[in-house]
């Protein structure tokens, strides 16, 4: 998301010929976009993406099982 976001401010620099990224060439300007791309191809094939979900979902399960608990009186489960 860096890289994206980092493309798009450097595009919109060189489109309106802001400062010294109007002298850059264009494939300076558009190289965070290659990295973009080359990251999530990397995350998917990797499987961080997925790490990450399962790691989100586990975390929102546990907290609405402590939320239950706590609501019955139980007392939770320290990890």
């Amino acid at each position: 998301m860096l890289f994206l976001g980092l493309g798009i401010i450097l595009l919109a620099l060189k489109y309106l010929e802001i400062g010294p990224v109007a002298l850059w060439d264009w494939w300076w300007v558009l190289s965070p976009f290659g990295l973009a791309v080359a990251w999530w191809a990397w995350a998917d094939w990797s499987g961080y993406t997925k790490k990450k979900a399962v790691e989100k979902e586990n975390a929102r399960k546990q907290a609405r099982i402590d939320k239950s608990r706590e609501s019955l009186g139980i007392k939770t489960r320290r990890r």
